[in-house]
Formats: C-alpha cells, structure tokens, sequence
C-alpha cells in the first residue's frame, strides 16, 4: 500500500490586514460588514476604543471584538496593533480610523508616511489647519493611500467625482450644498409649527445629531467638509478662512451638555424670527456651505427659494452641487443620505477593498 503523502500546512500571508481604531456607532457598523462575504479577502488583526486595544496577527474575529476589548487592561497605545499588522506579512496594511479623535488624526500623515494604508471617516486632519493638509499630501508621495470617501457625505461620491473631473482638466468654480444630515433634517422639518428645540430633542432621539448637539449647530463640521472638498479641488484655504455661523447663542457655548439640553428653549425666539422672516419672502431656511471662485468660503443659515435644489431636499440628505468649467451652464448636483453608521461604515469598507 503507498503512502499517503499529506502536504504540509502553509500559513499564507492575508493580501489586506487592517485594525480598526473605533468601536463606537460607526465601528460597530463596520465590525458588522467586516463579517460578511463581502470582507472575506480581509483580515481583522486588531481593534481598538478609547481605552483599550487587542490585536492578535492570526486574526480577530469581529463578532468577539467588544468581548476582547472589555477583558482587556486600560491602557491604550497603537503601537501592538501596528506590530500586529507587520507580523502578518501582508501585502497591504490598513489602518481604519473611526473615531472623531483629533489626536488619532494628526497621525495619519506618520502611518503613511511608514508604509501603511490610511482609512478613514475622520475629519480632523485633512479639515483642519491647511499645515496637516500639507503634512499628508506629503505623506502619501510614497504611494500610501489615504482613503477618505467617509468624511465627506456619508460616502456619497463626492471626492472621487472632484479627483476624476481634475484627472480630466476640469476645474471646480463654486460649491454649494448641504453638507450636514443633520442639519438637513432639522430645516426640512423646521416650517415654524413647532419649536426648533422641539425637532432638536426629537432628532438627538433618532441619533440624528451628536450626543452634544453643539457638535452639529456650531458649523465647525460643516467647514471641515468644505475645507476637505475646497482642498481637494485645488484651493488652498486655511481653516481660518472659512466663515462660520453658529446656531449656538454665545451664552449657551461654554455650559456642560446637560446645561445646555436643558436650556435648549434659548434657541427657539432668534430662530423663529429668521423662520418667520424667511417665510415672508416666500423662502425657506437652510444650513449651506458656499465657496466662490475666488476662494471665500462661508457656512451658514441662508434663505432660498422654491426654485432651489436645496429647499426640496428631506430627511438627512446631503446635497452638493458642483459648477465647474465643462459643467458650467447647470451644475453636476450629487445628492442622496448623509447620516448614519452604516452607510459611513459601507464607505470605510469600500476604501479598504479599492486599495
């Protein structure tokens, strides 16, 4: 009788490892995506929030990622995860970051600038001060990938369009839009029939708005969006350039959360007001960012008419209309959902599998 001949086990390099720093909403979102068919040629090699980290170059299961991380010790540094994706051998590293986190972001431009891919639905490097912008275009000369589809539009095609109308000699000439799902939500719902406060309360409910709503009425987020796409498109513009009108009386800006959930009511007069004023002319009002060809860039509450894209938006729908030299006569307008995790989380997912 011959032998059997058994080939032996061959621990094959995965072609993409990531490690996903994040786990809340939009972490979870895609943990969940992660364990489907669709992420099969991915490995998990580590996860991490804000206090803990696990990592294991064998593979994490996402399902037991939550189970892992409360086990774990507090203490958190990035450098196991990092050794947790050169020990795989892979042919890409990815690094996803789902966090808000100002901190995380300013490493983005190091992380590419050593080899590894940068994912991410954080906004605060490359819509922060035009030297981090700089920081990372530097970094990602040597070939590394900065995938951003998450920060702009919940992932709506809005960068990718820019980027191949550029490729193509085009040349963006103004910007407008929506650029908050849930500042949408709130002017589309706002006719003057109830308090603002009230459809404040209701979007906080429905997870519509940051847990501190200041977060959303303040426009900082909505600039930094502006400044990504401004950026983009070849403007460069400090963050200081972009002005920025704040729904948030002075008085309410430096109270703890709950001091200002519970003095929401604040808001509702100076917003009637504007409603009322609004409705006189036969407009509605809504939340815009606005950039001109000379680079002024201007977010804030703006009185439009019926025969505005904007005044016919609902939802949380973003909207983004684009004039550029070949779309000039009427502007390419890219619309569709800006809010929630799980179409934040298909776009991280999505620029994880383009690399």
């Amino acid at each position: 009788m011959s032998a059997v001949v058994v080939a032996p086990v061959v621990d094959v390099p995965p072609r993409t490892a990531v490690v996903l720093l994040g786990t809340g909403v939009v972490g979870r979102a895609l943990l969940t995506l992660l364990a489907t068919p669709a992420a099969r040629s991915l490995r998990l090699v580590g996860a991490a929030n804000s206090r803990r980290q696990h990592a294991v170059a064998d593979g994490v299961v996402p399902a037991e990622v939550a189970e892992r991380l409360s086990k774990g010790r507090d203490g958190r540094e990035n450098a196991p995860l990092l050794a947790a994706l050169d020990a795989t051998g892979a042919s890409r590293k990815v690094v996803i970051d789902a966090t808000a986190c100002a901190t995380e972001a300013s490493r983005h431009s190091e992380w590419l600038a050593a080899g590894y891919h940068v994912v991410t639905a954080n906004k605060a490097l490359a819509g922060g001060p035009l030297s981090g912008w700089r920081a990372l275009q530097a970094a990602s000369a040597n070939g590394s990938i900065y995938g951003d589809a998450a920060t702009v539009g919940a992932g709506l095609p809005v960068l990718s369009t820019l980027r191949r109308l550029r490729q193509c000699g085009d040349s963006l000439l103004t910007l407008e839009g929506v650029f908050s799902g849930s500042l949408s939500w709130l002017f589309n719902q706002y006719d003057g029939s109830r308090p603002f406060s009230a459809l404040l309360r209701d979007a906080r409910r429905l997870g519509f708005t940051e847990p501190d709503p200041r977060s959303d009425l303040s426009g900082e987020d909505v600039a930094r969006k502006l400044l990504i796409i401004a950026r983009n498109a070849g403007f460069s513009l400090g963050s200081e350039e972009v002005e920025i009108e704040s729904l948030v009386p002075e008085a309410l800006r430096s109270l703890d959360t709950k001091t200002f959930l519970d003095r929401l009511e604040e808001l509702d007069e100076p917003l009637r007001k504007r409603q009322a004023a609004a409705k006189a002319n036969g407009k509605v009002l809504r939340y815009l960012a606005r950039l001109n060809q000379r680079g002024r860039a201007r977010v804030g509450l703006f009185e439009v008419g019926p025969e505005h894209p904007a005044s016919r938006l609902s939802g949380t729908d973003n909207q983004f209309a684009l004039t550029t030299t070949r779309y000039h006569a009427t502007p390419l307008v890219i619309q569709g959902p800006g809010a929630g995790p799980e179409i934040t989380a298909q776009a991280l997912l999505g620029d994880v599998l383009a690399l």
